[in-house]
């Protein structure tokens, strides 16, 4: 069998599964009929915009370009801001995520090891690959060992599910208190729902 025809069955992987499921159909329903019959105000899209772009920027300038390739130095600030948009994002720790992608480049043309190879199919390469437990996305940290040496990164990856919960849960709850629970309908779902596909069609 060619490794363009692996064929693979795979365990679901229920937390993922629910997550990148459930965002995109908050994303399409919820949002657009609160729009529509309350309508969102300037500093609403502000927040939303704001936060998109802290993400955006904390993976492809941060986990990709900074911790993956290790292309440039950044003061320990920036890494910092880089670690908690990484977590506001949703798209795992600074280690794992680093790790996937240095396998992604190294076996590139090795469908049994690369964790989101784009030989397995559109569908498998751009969310497929994070929604079953496929041998090929194994966590295998052996590769990031290097990054370890950053207090920053350790740090994430030991608190990382309490920095999703504070950017997540804590961050816009307390936002939407002050200006309005209206605020929480359109930065979550409709920010998780733009960023994570967004960062699946360019891995």
């Amino acid at each position: 069998m060619s490794q363009s025809q692996i064929k693979e069955k795979a365990d679901i992987n229920w937390i993922n599964m629910v997550l990148f499921t459930t965002t995109p159909l908050l994303a399409v329903s919820i949002v657009p009929v609160y729009g529509y019959n309350h309508g969102y105000d300037t500093f609403e899209w502000s927040v939303f915009f704001i936060l998109l772009v802290f993400c955006g920027m904390s993976i492809t300038a941060g986990y990709h370009r900074l911790w993956s390739h290790k292309t440039y130095h950044a003061h320990p600030i920036l890494r910092f801001i880089f670690a908690l948009g990484g977590a506001c994002a949703l798209q795992n720790d600074i280690l794992h995520w680093a790790s996937d992608h240095r396998r992604h480049h190294q076996f590139v043309d090795n469908n049994e090891k690369d964790p989101y190879s784009a030989k397995r199919g559109f569908w498998f390469s751009h969310i497929g690959w994070i929604l079953r437990n496929y041998r090929s996305g194994k966590e295998d940290l052996s590769n990031v060992k290097d990054l370890t040496s950053d207090p920053i990164v350790r740090f994430q990856h030991q608190h990382y599910l309490k920095l999703v919960l504070l950017t997540n849960i804590g961050l816009p709850t307390i936002l939407g208190l002050i200006h309005g629970l209206s605020l929480i309908h359109i930065s979550e779902p409709t920010r998780l729902g733009m960023i994570s596909y967004a960062v699946f069609c360019l891995k």
